[in-house]
């Protein structure tokens, strides 16, 4: 399958208060320690979009990872709940315009628009105990009634476009996917194969788990929570900061046993 078949998703507005927010259900899902075995390629290995405290993936280092390789071909490996949709087009959008072949492997999870991005490769490739996960556009829309009701006009024109991609990459009817979209649908590595989601599925030993221990996840359902309760952005960062401690060399704090426990009892009370 060439990519140049796949439709360009053009620039959207954003809405005026509007912030992407990764699923609950993802978020619990997902296992960032899951990685390749042989990561000779590029990593999109945790959230779409710059995060809080300096991590997540963003289209700045994916476009420069692109023009180190050049025009060879490139593998993506991919486990993500998703986030940034605009940040997850960008992406799909590089990949599809990528002039060598490109080929995505699902390793965990890519959920939402990060689904969006596996979408791009010449070829897919998922584990059969991994998933994808695709839905409507989850997002946290702060502002008064105006605001709102110009959030739910725009937001469709997003819906729509990613059913197109799904529906050129699978050849199911839209009206199907968006059904799918509508009734967030989860699908194993076997399922996603058999929907024309994937081409074929991952050997095993092509994954590994590194035992890694992140509070990302739980980290970023706390951030969602503080979000619903109208906190700004920045106010939130400045939380988590203090919350965390300094950050290590790579710009995310290492969590203790103590401080995953404490973040576990913060997000419950918050969402009480």
């Amino acid at each position: 399958m060439s990519i140049r078949k796949l439709p360009k998703i053009e620039a959207l507005q954003l809405p005026k208060g509007l912030q992407w927010e990764e699923t609950e259900s993802a978020l619990a899902r997902w296992s960032p320690e899951i990685r390749a075995a042989d990561d000779s390629g590029i990593s999109i290995l945790g959230e779409i979009g710059e995060r809080f405290d300096g991590s997540g993936v963003t289209s700045r280092r994916i476009s420069a990872a692109l023009r180190n390789i050049g025009e060879r071909d490139v593998t993506v490996f991919l486990n993500s709940p998703g986030g940034d949709f605009f940040e997850g087009v960008a992406i799909y959008n590089m990949l599809r315009e990528h002039k060598g072949r490109v080929t995505v492997k699902v390793l965990g999870l890519a959920a939402s628009a990060a689904s969006i991005i596996a979408m791009a490769g010449d070829t897919v490739q998922i584990g059969k105990a991994a998933f994808l996960m695709i839905h409507n556009s989850w997002a946290l829309v702060i502002g008064n009634r105006q605001d709102l009701a110009e959030a739910i006009r725009v937001l469709e024109p997003f819906d729509g476009a990613m059913a197109a991609v799904y529906a050129d990459r699978t050849g199911l009817p839209v009206a199907k996917i968006e059904k799918m979209m509508e009734a967030e649908t989860w699908m194993n590595g076997e399922d996603a194969l058999a929907k024309g989601f994937a081409d074929a599925l991952l050997a095993a030993d092509e994954i590994k788990d590194d035992g890694t221990k992140s509070a990302s996840s739980l980290l970023r359902r706390v951030d969602s929570a503080l979000a619903k309760q109208g906190i700004s952005r920045a106010e939130r960062r400045e939380m988590l900061k203090e919350l965390t401690g300094t950050p290590s060399a790579a710009g995310v704090a290492t969590p203790s046993a103590g401080l995953l426990a404490a973040l576990q009892s913060l997000n419950q009370s918050i969402q009480e």
